[in-house]
């Protein structure tokens, strides 16, 4: 299951209880940033997160509502030996915009010997993947180009069935390793031990999307399909749909309709715009898809399998 901690929920500007577009899903031993507004640096601190292995960003576009925190983060990080290094995935317009706020107006093209920046561009399809999850990027509709989504997919797996391996006299340590990795075991009586003995059907894993500004929905549908959390914009209400259109955002409406269409586990609102209360986007979003929450800074939410 994923982790996803919000430490900032307002659109375009701060707030006084809110702070700009950032987040942090964490899974294992994983942490990743997702977009980093201005003020973020404060905002994982404030959180108890701190910095450490806090390395992999994930950009949804170059809006700097978006980005601005990154010039601070980077400044704190080329000072701290502990944080060397930082990754920063995005599409490519918007790793150039970034590039120029570090090296140009940060860094200043200086000294990078002790702290290394990397960008990674990406286009549609995984972009990060170990033997347990991956992470997909998708194409997102807002203003300008290279605006994406992020799918986290926690991989299937065959649970290990404790109380079969004890009855057929497999011991503790190697030998089950290596059954849950897939391979047969000869026991010391001579008998062989095949995965199939010791593991049951495949359980599928767990789901997350996570989706910046978006004009429309009707092409994530298949993205967001079946996720067990989907984390998305819910700039506007429905009252200001033109606004909404005009400016290529959503409404609550429009982004509990995407999950309900989706069969989405559990909808998480953010990007909320200061005109409106928390209680006129909760209850707009509920009358649509019941199971909808609006998250306000410093959240922590655990996205699991549907109904668990």
């Amino acid at each position: 299951m994923f982790e996803v901690i919000f430490l900032g929920t307002s659109a375009s500007a701060p707030s006084v209880h809110r702070g700009l577009s950032a987040n942090v899903v964490l899974y294992r031993e994983h942490r990743f940033l997702i977009d980093c507004g201005e003020g973020t640096q404060r905002q994982i601190l404030q959180s108890g997160l701190g910095f450490k292995r806090l390395n992999k960003i994930l950009l949804t576009h170059g809006h700097l509502d978006h980005i601005l925190g990154l010039g601070g983060l980077a400044s704190t990080f080329s000072r701290w030996e502990a944080v060397d290094n930082m990754e920063i995935y995005g599409g490519a317009a918007t790793l150039e915009r970034v590039r120029d706020l570090i090296f140009r107006v940060v860094l200043r093209g200086g000294d990078t010997s002790s702290f290394k920046v990397k960008f990674v561009p990406i286009k549609p399809g995984v972009i990060f993947e170990d033997d347990s999850f991956f992470i997909q990027a998708f194409p997102v509709t807002h203003r300008g180009p290279d605006c994406y989504g992020y799918l986290f997919q926690e991989k299937s797996r065959r649970p290990f069935l404790n109380d079969r391996a004890e009855v057929l006299g497999v011991p503790i340590g190697p030998e089950r390793r290596r059954l849950v990795n897939g391979e047969s075991v000869t026991l010391a009586d001579g008998r062989v031990i095949s995965p199939d003995d010791v593991l049951g059907p495949a359980v599928e894993g767990s789901k997350l999307v996570f989706v910046g500004d978006a004009a429309r929905t009707d092409n994530l549908v298949k993205y967001a399909q079946n996720a067990d959390g989907l984390v998305i914009e819910a700039t506007y209400i429905e009252a200001d749909a033109e606004m909404a259109r005009r400016f290529g955002h959503l409404t609550a409406a429009g982004s509990a309709r995407l999950a309900q269409e989706a069969n989405v586990g559990r909808l998480y609102l953010t990007h909320l715009s200061r005109r409106y209360r928390e209680a006129d986007v909760i209850s707009e979003a509920q009358a649509i898809f019941p199971n909808t929450m609006v998250a306000r800074d410093f959240d922590k939410v655990t996205v699991g399998k549907k109904g668990k």
